[in-house]
């Protein structure tokens, strides 16, 4: 789709086991996309997202940081091997191909692209890599554990940013708004960071009981994978007379 996807491929073959080194990769990334690029938006979003969640983990004070950092790391590989395996042709989840098959739709604003990959990376992955950090430290999810205490104080920060980047993302090529009363602007108004890492925890306990049964697993990520998908595509509902993307 970009000219520089086989760069973008091969930085993304050796996946990161340390917080830094999901932000080296989030560099590299955002280093060789260019403003045409939706893929720069929502990695560029999320790469300031998990700066804060370092800078929270520097500072200390949390009861298990150690899980915290984990989390992210793997939280963030999911995203690197979704854009890994778009870009050889494997299969990925829908929530994600509806993002990544519209990297250079001119309809676009940066605002859609960077939601649309949050809210794929959220709703879908966050209960996957909870589950996965839990096993790893034979910890269940719980929300009575310190583990939901540290990961629900990251959340001022989050929404704080999140809801910066409705305002600075959400503009066209010349500056355009999204238009007032639109849909688009119903649903990016009404979208919560925090909302959605609370939903997130609840499917990560109900992943955790129901890791015994494969096939009502497989079941619940499908459910899961649907219902991200449906809110990607009208997140990235192009708008008419609207070129963003394009530098």
């Amino acid at each position: 789709m970009f000219s520089y996807d086989a760069e973008l491929l091969a930085c993304l073959q050796t996946p990161p086991d340390s917080v830094a080194g999901v932000l080296a990769m989030m560099q590299s990334i955002d280093n060789l996309t260019v403003p045409a690029d939706g893929l720069k938006w929502f990695n560029g979003l999320y790469f300031q997202v998990t700066q804060a969640v370092a800078a929270r983990l520097r500072v200390g004070g949390l009861a298990d940081a150690a899980f915290l950092a984990q989390l992210d790391v793997q939280f963030a590989r999911l995203y690197f091997d979704a854009l890994r395996n778009s870009l050889v042709g494997e299969p990925i989840p829908d929530c994600w191909r509806a993002l990544f098959s519209v990297r250079n739709h001119p309809g676009l604003t940066r605002i859609q692209c960077a939601l649309a990959g949050i809210n794929a990376h959220i709703n879908h992955d966050l209960p996957i890599a909870i589950q996965s950090t839990c096993q790893a430290a034979a910890l269940a999810p719980q929300h009575s554990s310190d583990q939901y205490t540290d990961y629900t104080s990251l959340n001022p920060t989050l929404d704080s940013l999140i809801e910066e980047a409705k305002h600075t993302l959400n503009v066209g090529k010349l500056g355009e708004a999204i238009p007032a009363g639109s849909v688009l602007e119903d649903t990016l108004a009404a979208w919560s960071v925090s909302a959605a890492r609370e939903t997130a925890w609840n499917n990560a306990e109900l992943l955790w009981h129901l890791e015994p049964e494969a096939g009502l697993t497989a079941a619940f990520l499908d459910s899961l994978d649907g219902l991200s998908t449906v809110v990607g595509k009208v997140l990235l509902t192009p708008l008419p007379d609207l070129a963003i993307l394009p530098d």
